[in-house]
């Protein structure tokens, strides 16, 4: 049955939409998850629910006495009204306690009203546009903030002597984000921006943008561009025009070195530097456990990204947040418990911000080296939030 014939609209009030929600059953608690399941961004989705998994092997299905289930949705991509149309039908007709999941901003952003009217926690474990806690009351974000981790990025650069950057991001809203925190931190620690350009967030060519940067010479690139085939697209075309040789870095975001995705970008990504809140290779007896973990849900190949992480992250928030309830789903309740919930993640030690309800966490400088055979971020600075 179509949402349309249950005759909700986005503009219902909140109390109407409360109401449809009601009361579930006793004894379990639904988290509705809505991510790319299928087609190019698979991954990103598979990512986040086997973090979940993880977690949950772990630690069980059953907190405070109640039983948690996973709901999952797939939107294939960005796709902000299928995301909204999922949520609605997560709220409606499934009753869910949470909303969870969103690697694309725009899928958040289109959900957090619906978040807002039915007071569900909606745990971000990915979308990393700046402004998303904000939009709701109701949101809290586990994965990342990019303007929060673009400043360390640009001042570091700014230290190893690259004095000239030019800035290449995906033309959507966290792109938009990071060009503005790279180039207002960039030239405040005193850089000069010789360029900016804004990509197709789904572009495989990047030839003209290439040839113009090598044109104008700068000391290097700052990249923020998607994973899948998008990053290693990005690598190729980078190689191909010898800009290393001309004496132009390459150094970004670690999207651009994500660890699904590296392999396929061979020896092209060795020596590139990024900035990021986790790698797969972070040195904690955690993290060793967690991608063993992983690896035996997904294979003996697979690698953890910071979706996985954060999904993982946002499940023990969740769980965290309904042993200080008694397991009662009160929404209000649920977010009063999260905010400056400290946990210990694969990634190092994080919180939840009490007045922003973002993560507060480490930035840790990579560099792709080999490592027993395969392509790693190997980390060698590590920077603590201020």
């Amino acid at each position: 049955m179509k949402v349309e014939k249950l005759g909700l609209r986005l503009g219902l009030a909140a109390g109407a939409l409360v109401a449809a929600a009601g009361a579930q059953a006793q004894g379990v608690v639904k988290v509705g998850f809505i991510g790319e399941m299928s087609g190019p961004f698979a991954e990103f989705g598979k990512q986040m629910e086997t973090g979940i998994q993880v977690y949950q092997k772990e630690h069980g299905d059953t907190v405070a006495g109640k039983k948690v289930v996973v709901i999952v949705k797939d939107v294939g991509g960005p796709n902000p009204e299928l995301s909204k149309r999922h949520a609605q039908e997560l709220v409606v007709r499934e009753k869910v306690d949470f909303i969870a999941g969103f690697a694309f901003s725009p899928n958040a952003l289109a959900v957090a009203p619906i978040a807002t009217e039915a007071k569900k926690p909606m745990v971000i474990m990915n979308a990393a546009a700046g402004n998303l806690p904000a939009t709701s009351p109701y949101i809290v974000r586990t994965s990342f903030s990019l303007p929060a981790i673009v400043p360390p990025i640009s001042q570091w650069m700014l230290k190893q002597g690259y004095k000239t950057a030019y800035s290449v991001v995906a033309d959507y809203s966290p792109g938009h984000d990071v060009e503005a925190a790279f180039l207002d931190s960039y030239k405040k620690a005193g850089g000069n921006v010789a360029g900016a350009v804004r990509t197709p967030i789904n572009t495989l060519d990047f030839s003209p943008y290439m040839q113009k940067i090598k044109d104008t010479g700068p000391s290097a690139i700052f990249a923020f561009v998607n994973a899948s085939d998008v990053a290693p697209a990005f690598m190729r075309e980078y190689r191909a025009r010898k800009l290393s040789e001309a004496g132009t870095a390459l150094i970004g975001t670690g999207d651009i070195t994500d660890e699904a995705a590296i392999e396929s970008m061979g020896d092209a990504a060795l020596g590139v530097v990024t900035g990021y809140p986790y790698s797969m290779d972070h040195d904690s007896p955690l993290n060793k456990k967690y991608v063993q973990a992983f690896k035996a849900l997904r294979g003996p190949q697979a690698r953890p990204t910071i979706m996985s992480v954060a999904g993982y992250d946002g499940m023990a928030l969740i769980y965290e947040a309904l042993r200080k309830t008694g397991g009662k789903t009160d929404g209000d309740a649920l977010i009063a418990a999260m905010k400056g919930v400290k946990l210990e993640s694969p990634r190092g030690p994080i919180q939840i911000d009490p007045a922003t309800r973002d993560v507060r966490q480490r930035v840790y400088m990579r560099k792709v080296e080999r490592v027993d055979g395969r392509l790693a971020n190997v980390e060698f600075e590590t920077i603590e939030p201020k």
